[in-house]
């Protein structure tokens, strides 16, 4: 995860919206990461100060079965703040943004809980319109969805306060790291790691969960010596959950 988009190239947001469903019906909003098939759908926001109001030219741009059952979006909502469950409803920045995008579309905006790594399938094979789940735009995703591109973010680190394991980003060799599987940080990991036992030091112990929360549960308890996540996550869960702090600079944005 990294940057978070639906299009190989950024585009003002509408037109890029209009643009992805009309050409593939296949759109990611792009900004990583659940279990569970939990289903949230969200009324117009009418608390926002300013009025969302239907685009009548890009909502005329829709395909049929999508002006008549809504637009379906997957997410992996185990990756607060920007996708996650509370009071059983699927809430976030990009639920917000994704109810923002059915108003001016004015259709209904359905999210579906779904695994990180099935939500590219669950595009490609029609159960979802579209995904937004914190995605990377990565040259390999690009190849079987469109992306539309509408905020950065890069890579940031956490351990345990004091980081008692003496953690070091550039060297963690033979350390003990969290991170949630089918993520761009896993690939990230592992090159560390090969260039760890290619310098014949032991490799970096890789453990990889379904769930970001699950690992970053993982640094808390001290079965793993940090993790690794895009940094809103990783700023929301020092924020949040009790004895962990940043770990080095943000890279990768």
């Amino acid at each position: 995860m990294s940057v978070r988009q639906v299009s190989a190239r950024p585009f003002r947001r509408r037109a890029v919206v209009g643009i992805a469903l009309v050409a593939s019906a296949t759109l990611v909003l792009s900004a990583c990461g659940s279990d569970g098939d939990d289903t949230s759908s969200t009324p117009t926001n009418s608390s926002s100060s300013e009025a969302i109001t239907k685009d009548a030219t890009l909502a005329a741009l829709l395909p049929a079965n999508v002006v008549s059952d809504g637009l379906k979006i997957g997410t992996d909502a185990s990756y607060p703040p920007n996708e996650y469950s509370e009071g059983g409803k699927i809430v976030g920045m990009d639920v917000d943004l994704g109810n923002a995008i059915g108003e001016v579309l004015g259709v209904k905006v359905t999210f579906t809980n779904s695994p990180f790594d099935a939500i590219l399938p669950g595009i490609q094979s029609g159960k979802y319109n579209a995904g937004m789940s914190s995605f990377t735009a990565n040259a390999e995703r690009q190849k079987v969805v469109n992306f539309a591109t509408y905020f950065n973010a890069g890579t940031q680190w956490a351990v345990k306060t004091g980081n008692p394991q003496g953690v070091d980003i550039e060297n963690a060799c033979g350390k003990k790291i969290a991170v949630q599987k089918g993520t761009v940080q896993v690939d990230d990991i592992k090159a560390r790691s090969t260039a760890c036992t290619k310098a014949g030091n032991d490799a970096i112990q890789i453990d990889q969960y379904q769930l970001q929360t699950d690992a970053t549960g993982a640094v808390v308890s001290g079965k793993n010596d940090a993790m690794l996540a895009d940094s809103p996550i990783t700023g929301y869960a020092v924020k949040t959950a009790s004895g962990l702090e940043l770990l080095g600079e943000l890279s990768g944005s």
